[in-house]
């Protein structure tokens, strides 16, 4: 049963950028092993000297793929937040207008990310993930579909259950708390730590549906209300 509803998201963003030449599953050779190692150090040491980090429920995260990790989107510290916790390497579905923004576009598109056009009929970016899935990845994806614009959860975009369904793969929810830019940049300005915690949830499987439309649409919330109960109440918004 979904969960009342407190509030209507404003409307998502759309891609003005169209470059499907750049959205591909990125090969795992060697050097790419080595720089996500390198990163995943690089962000353990951030999180680490800049946050008080608690972890919970790591337990529940899969051993081996392929799954769904599905996460809410705060800030700027979310992704370094991931990357230097969960026990897995990750492939992120991000947004293509990221590729051009200096250094970090660069760095992000060596790490492997899938670029993603935002509210746009993307069939290679669904390809892209849909083989990661068929290789035994772990690919990691927004389903907000944006930084949420007010802390608390927004409506959650129908992306994650298709892919979920059309993979038939389990879906690990994990929630962040506390990576608030005005939170994070606002403790570092008074030279302190910010507290963030990291929370796992149990994976799960969307209930199947007679009809497809019908379980992406039950699914979107499932799995938001997945991620809804791992938060605090003042996190849940939209849930």
């Amino acid at each position: 049963m979904s969960m009342p509803k407190q509030q209507l998201s404003p409307p998502k963003p759309v891609s003005e950028v169209w470059r499907p030449e750049l959205t591909r599953l990125p090969r795992l050779h060697w050097g790419r092993r080595c720089y996500r190692a390198f990163w995943r150090g690089v962000c353990t040491l951030l999180i680490t000297f800049l946050t008080y980090r608690t972890v919970e429920g790591l337990e529940n995260f899969p051993q081996k793929g392929p799954a769904m990790v599905v996460v809410n989107h705060l800030g700027d510290a979310d992704g370094p937040l991931l990357v230097s916790t969960l026990p897995a390497s990750l492939d992120a579905l991000g947004k293509i207008e990221l590729y051009d923004f200096p250094i970090l576009g660069k760095l992000m598109d060596w790490y492997g990310t899938i670029w993603l056009h935002r509210g746009r009929p993307d069939r290679r970016a669904i390809k892209a993930a849909l083989d990661g899935f068929a290789e035994g990845r772990f690919i990691l994806i927004a389903p907000e579909g944006r930084f949420s614009l007010t802390g608390g959860l927004e409506e959650g975009q129908h992306g994650a259950a298709f892919l979920a369904f059309k993979a038939d793969v389990p879906i690990v929810p994990v929630v962040v708390i506390g990576t608030e830019n005005a939170h994070v940049y606002g403790h570092l300005k008074r030279l302190q730590r910010a507290p963030v915690t990291l929370r796992v949830g149990k994976a799960f499987r969307l209930s199947q549906q007679a009809d497809r439309r019908e379980t992406v649409r039950e699914g979107t919330d499932q799995i938001m209300e997945a991620l809804a109960n791992l938060l605090p109440q003042a996190y849940r918004g939209h849930y």
